[in-house]
């Protein structure tokens, strides 16, 4: 409720006042009437019109409404309509009013509602809605429904029934009876009925009860349609309406709806409304697919029923034809071609036959039908179809891969159109690729018809000597194989020169030799594996001097007398060389080693192959000019004679080695009062490589070192003999012997390789094989000089001294008893078996080497 504002003042004239009004009033029904004075400072307005403040549900069944002026009347709004069984019977409406000064009012109008005499309501299902009964033909008169109705006034209703033919009654209790037994195919199927309600006062309501007579099923359904055959377009989307069948029941033809269709065969293509018998495409139909494509026609069973779960039904067979339609572009396997063609093809040269390998899967060959069109791709002007039914493709120009025109196109990609002659002309595009393949017309080609290589004969095994090259002029260019097909070879080797297969070099497999072969001639060939060509090769063996002269005897031993003549041939000793690389003339002859006081030389000394030893000059041992009585010679013989005529190509020296003996026998006397002693100095030697440079250095200072050693040692066994052994006196000769040192220098280069037991010490010796050399197996005793001294007793003196070898640090006491061995005196020969000087040196030689044989060698077996 608003607030009151200003003074309160007796604005309304009329109010407060009681009214009626009659329940169920329309909307707009004027209740009561009443005016407003204002107060005469105020215009003829008021600022608020009368209000009804008291709102609610059930008094917002009434409004105040202007008459006019300051005229109002409350009227009945209808909603919610008064009722006066339900509602209250009365109603205070307090009303509110104020002017423009400000003056308000506020009175209640009471309004009363009376009762009216109302119609009769129906209640339940019959209020709502009209009511059906359905009945079963052949159900006995029976109650079949019960009316419920009502009197607002809860007066006393009456019920009545019409049309009053129909076969059924109501009673008071409103309680509905069919009067007779119904025949559903003799009597109507339905029947409406009035039903009216009646109050005492006359007041009635009606309303329409519907009752259907329900046919029992005695009696099957048949199809109304006769249409058996139906023809469709493949590719139809679903939902497609092929057919509409139709069917009725003598039970109840004029229910259709009671039908139930089904389709009995099983089918995948087609559906059946269960109620309305429409037959549809349920999913895509393909005409070239199977089954279809050998049989198009599709067979349907179609059942109709009068109930869904009915025995009484009927059944109908329809065939579906499907049609084809061109819905498939002609397709080709293998969508793309790969074929050769040979260069230089003639024109019309057939390739591939295209139709043979396409086709169009629709049914129809009206459909089925297509063209090859559009030939086009880079160098297609080379290629045509015959026509554009065929397919066929030919070549059209001759294609020439080493013609200078040519684009060096070795692939031609061609594209062809396949496309339906049947609208709407679907089509595909073939591929078609060409290799142009290149023939091989043309035979290699050596660059040289043929060739000549120079080698020097000490050319390494594997070297290059040369290269052979050959061309093809096919395009592409053909890989060419080189090979050695004829000649290279000697009686000691089947092949001595290789040649690359890929690039033509020559190499040489065996040592070329100008003294067996001078020149090789052989053949070689090209090949790009079909065709081939030769070409000759010659190989110049340049000469080179790499044979060294080879002499007979190369180890000789010789004796001489001290007085034999100077000039004079020692012994007819003759040496003889050859040489397969040089001419007999072009030797020369030196004694490299040995040759002291130079009292040997050979004649010719050059331009000959047989040269004789010659005694140059005299022996002189008095004066102690010649001490030696054996010499070791080395002879070279070189092959670099400057005067010999011969064509050099190089100038390689090469030499040969012979080695001589030569023992120089002294002159034999009658009568020997003494024997000579002999110091018999063995020297031996290591030889070591050159280019170990420190073991000259160490050997030269560890001799050094030893032959100071060996010399004061030599003094004091020196200074021990004289004091204690007295010089012996031979009566014929006073006058000491005279003794002459023999110097023997052996270079050790011994490698002994074999091993052997003694049989007398069982110790383990070593031997070289070839020369017999041996020694007792000591790997810890190391190789160096040893000075041997011995000393033989002089028939005037008594006694003699030689120098005795050093005694080793690691073995005193062995090299003591050598030492004392060797200065034993030695036995005197009878006056039968008196010894020359000559002799008694063979003798004491002899005894040395025996000597070494027993301390440096094994005892022989």
């Amino acid at each position: 409720m608003p607030p009151f504002i200003g003074r309160r003042t007796q604005l309304f004239k009329g109010l407060p006042a009681t009214s009626t009004v009659e329940e169920n009033s329309q909307a707009g029904v004027s209740v009561y009437n009443f005016t407003v004075t204002i107060s005469p400072l105020a215009s003829e307005s008021v600022a608020i019109l009368p209000t009804i403040v008291n709102s609610n549900l059930l008094t917002e069944a009434f409004d105040i409404e202007s008459k006019g002026g300051l005229e109002f009347g409350v009227i009945t709004t209808g909603n919610p309509v008064l009722d006066y069984e339900t509602m209250p019977k009365s109603f205070d409406l307090q009303i509110f009013v104020e002017d423009s000064t400000g003056r308000t009012d506020l009175n209640t109008l009471t309004i009363q509602v009376t009762d009216k005499n109302e119609h009769p309501v129906f209640r339940g299902n019959m209020a709502f809605q009209t009511v059906t009964i359905y009945v079963l033909e052949g159900t006995p008169p029976e109650r079949i429904y019960k009316v419920d109705a009502a009197d607002p006034e809860s007066a006393r209703l009456k019920y009545s029934l019409l049309p009053a033919s129909v076969p059924f009654s109501i009673q008071e209790s409103g309680a509905i009876f069919s009067t007779k037994k119904f025949d559903y195919e003799k009597d109507p199927h339905w029947y409406f009925l009035n039903i009216t309600v009646t109050d005492p006062y006359g007041l009635n309501s009606t309303k329409t009860v519907n009752i259907n007579i329900i046919n029992i099923n005695d009696e099957s359904p048949y199809f109304t349609t006769k249409q058996r055959i139906y023809r469709i377009p493949e590719e139809q989307s679903p939902g497609t309406i092929v057919a509409n069948i139709t069917a009725k029941d003598p039970d109840d033809e004029d229910s259709p709806s009671r039908l139930f269709y089904s389709i009995q065969s099983p089918d995948r293509y087609f559906s059946i409304n269960p109620g309305t018998g429409v037959l549809q495409v349920t999913r895509r139909i393909d005409r070239d697919a199977l089954p279809l494509r050998l049989h198009p026609n599709i067979s349907l069973t179609v059942r109709v029923e009068d109930g869904a779960s009915s025995s009484h039904g009927s059944e109908m067979e329809i065939t579906v034809i499907i049609d084809d339609v061109n819905d498939n572009p002609p397709e080709c396997n293998p969508s793309a071609f790969r074929k050769e063609a040979n260069e230089n093809t003639p024109p019309g040269t057939f390739l591939v036959d295209l139709r043979n390998y396409c086709k169009d899967i629709d049914v129809d060959p009206s459909n089925n039908q297509f063209s090859f069109t559009g030939l086009s791709g880079f160098g297609s002007n080379n290629f045509a179809l015959e026509s554009s039914v065929s397919g066929r493709l030919v070549m059209t120009g001759t294609i020439d891969l080493e013609n200078p025109a040519n684009p060096g196109v070795e692939v031609y990609i061609l594209t062809v159109r396949v496309q339906d002659i049947a609208h709407p002309n679907y089509s595909n595009i073939i591929h078609i690729y060409i290799r142009i393949k290149p023939v091989n017309e043309f035979s290699p080609v050596f660059r040289n018809l043929s060739y000549v290589f120079s080698v020097s004969e000490i050319t390494k095994v594997g070297s290059i000597i040369g290269r052979v090259h050959a061309t093809d002029k096919d395009w592409p260019p053909n890989a060419i194989t080189y090979s050695i097909v004829a000649g290279g070879g000697t009686k000691d080797y089947t092949n001595i020169f290789w040649i690359s297969p890929t690039k033509g070099d020559v190499r040489i497999l065996a040592r070329l030799d100008y003294e067996t072969t001078q020149k090789h001639i052989f053949t070689v060939q090209a090949s790009d594996q079909e065709k081939s060509t030769t070409a000759s090769v010659t190989v110049n063996v340049l000469e080179v001097n790499d044979e060294e002269p080879v002499c007979s005897p190369n180890f000789f031993s010789l004796q001489i007398p001290v007085n034999l003549a100077v000039g004079t041939n020692i012994n007819g000793f003759r040496i003889e060389c050859q040489d397969r690389d040089s001419d007999p003339r072009s030797f020369r002859y030196f004694i490299n080693k040995g040759n002291e006081n130079n009292h040997f030389i050979f004649s010719p000394s050059a331009g000959s192959n047989t040269s004789r030893l010659i005694l140059a000059s005299r022996f002189d041992y008095e004066s102690g000019l010649d001490t030696n009585w054996i010499y070791s010679l080395r002879i070279h013989i070189t092959d670099d004679n400057l005067v010999s005529a011969r064509d050099r190509t190089t100038h390689l020296i090469k030499t040969g080695t012979v080695t001589l003996t030569i023992r120089v026998i002294p002159n034999p006397t009658t009568a020997t009062t003494t024997t000579p002693g002999f110091t018999v100095v063995t020297k031996k030697e290591n030889l070591y490589s050159g280019s170990a440079w420190y073991v000259p250095f160490v050997v030269t200072l560890g001799s050094l070192l030893l032959l100071g050693l060996l010399g004061y040692l030599g003094l004091l066994l020196l200074a021990w003999l004289r004091t204690h052994c007295p010089p012996r006196i031979n009566a014929p000769e006073k006058k000491k012997p005279k003794k002459e040192v023999v110097v023997t220098m052996t270079k050790l280069n011994t490698v002994f390789d074999g091993e052997a037991r003694d049989p007398v010490t069982g110790r383990i010796y070593e031997f070289n094989t070839r020369s017999g050399a041996r020694r007792w197996k000591k790997s810890s005793e190391p190789l160096q000089p040893i000075l041997a001294m011995q000393v033989m007793p002089s028939a005037n003196s008594g006694h003699g001294m030689d120098r005795a070898e050093a005694p080793s640090k690691k073995e005193p006491s062995e090299k003591r008893k050598e030492l004392t061995a060797a200065t034993k005196p030695a036995a005197k020969p009878s006056a039968e078996q008196s010894e020359t000087p000559g002799q008694a040196g063979l003798r004491l030689q002899k005894k040395k080497e025996e000597s070494e044989d027993g301390g440096l060698s094994p005892s022989a077996p």
